[in-house]
């Protein structure tokens, strides 16, 4: 489907679906702040969730809620592997296996459990990760090969050999909106250390630990500006993965990370608008006390907004207007219980943050296995039916 340039750089056909442009259309509206025909709506499925979806609606063991719904946008990753190479298997059953990533990260995924969980690091001391030394940022192997990749393969499900991420961006790219993505050093922190030695080394080397958050920072603003140059001509957007909150708060004092992580959030954010893609920052837990940074570096809408962590979209919108975007914040754990009356409130309620654009609409994280998919069908029609403009929330309309 794709061509290339004389460099060798990805060149887009010339034609995509009308339909896409339209999709496109309102995501750019809705991230403008602007108000399109109607509030976009996608979201993050696990793979359990999928499969129920399928067997409860009856549909084909290929079905994608992307396709089946024509939801409004779709993130890709590429391998953000600091090591590329292949997995190596330290045990492996019919019930579980353990192996050893790109990351030097010690996984075990049971098949029948939802998550994997770390248990053990190859980079387990602070001198270890100061001498530690990564493949390069621009290795073509993170972009047009296919091969295991920590984020990819070991999560909800298990893959070996994921395809390589530009065919994965073009494949896509006539049928919906795409954004590409990258991690930034706080999030890779937690796959290279563990969350305990991040946390630990940085409360007792704060410069120390601050100059390889320096130097990490820096390997992925070179990453992401790798991949935007790699798929430039086929994405729309981009996403940066960044967790550093949990549910009370930050994970690091707001001034560390002022000092030592967000001038790195910064700089891909002003790599990707130089290249006029808008970007999503995904940062879960309770990020309230550096919302404002956000907003001054220029993200173009926050994911997820956590309600469990006590973020709000409401509360945000009246406090902080339509300088920030907004894609998520509906309540998964309501979602899960599954009762209509509750699910119907809290979307309805959500929807106010629409008025003038500034949404879309999505869970508070991702749409879990507890999710039926009879549930997720009853949200897409809500969404569908009451998110078109001008809104009309009847009971559920609040002052915003």
């Amino acid at each position: 489907m794709g061509m290339f340039d004389t460099v060798g750089k990805a060149v887009a056909p010339q034609h995509r679906k009308e339909n896409t442009l339209r999709k496109l259309e309102r995501m750019n509206r809705a991230l403008r702040h602007e108000e399109p025909d109607r509030v976009p709506i996608s979201d993050f499925f696990w793979g359990g969730f999928i499969r129920r979806w399928r067997q409860e609606l009856g549909l084909p063991d290929d079905a994608s809620p992307y396709y089946h719904y024509d939801l409004d946008w779709i993130v890709t990753v590429p391998n953000m592997d600091p090591w590329i190479r292949p997995f190596e298997t330290v045990r492996e059953t019919p019930e579980e296996v353990v192996v050893k990533t790109g990351f030097g990260a010690v996984m075990r995924k049971v098949f029948d459990c939802p998550m994997p969980e770390f248990i053990g690091w190859e980079t387990d001391t602070l001198e270890k990760l100061e001498a530690a030394r990564f493949d390069p940022p621009d290795d073509r192997r993170r972009f047009y090969s296919a091969g295991d990749n920590q984020i990819a393969g070991v999560g909800d499900g298990f893959e070996r050999n994921s395809p390589p991420w530009i065919d994965s961006v073009k494949s896509l790219w006539a049928d919906f909106p795409v954004y590409g993505s990258m991690i930034e050093c706080a999030e890779c922190m937690t796959r290279l250390i563990g969350p305990q030695n991040h946390m630990l080394w940085m409360a007792m080397e704060p410069e120390r630990f601050g100059a390889v958050v320096n130097r990490v920072g820096q390997f992925y603003l070179d990453c992401a500006r790798a991949a935007i140059d790699a798929a430039e001509a086929w994405l729309d957007g981009f996403v940066i993965w960044g967790d550093v909150a949990y549910k009370k708060g930050t994970f690091m004092r707001p001034d560390y990370w002022r000092e030592y992580y967000k001038p790195w959030v910064r700089a891909i954010i002003e790599y990707a608008h130089g290249k006029g893609l808008p970007v999503i920052y995904h940062g879960c837990g309770n990020v309230q006390a550096i919302f404002e940074d956000y907003i001054e570096v220029g993200i173009d809408a926050f994911n997820p907004l956590e309600v469990k962590a006590g973020m709000d979209a409401l509360d945000l919108r009246r406090r902080y207007g339509h300088r920030m975007g907004f894609c998520g914040n509906g309540d998964i754990q309501v979602w899960e219980r599954g009762d209509r009356d509750e699910i119907r409130r809290d979307v309805m309620r959500k929807l106010n943050a629409a008025r003038g654009g500034g949404l879309i609409f999505q869970s508070d994280h991702s749409v879990s296995s507890s999710v039926s998919g009879q549930t997720y069908d009853y949200i897409v029609q809500l969404v569908r039916q009451y998110g078109r403009y001008p809104l009309s929330l009847g009971d559920f309309e609040e002052a915003v």
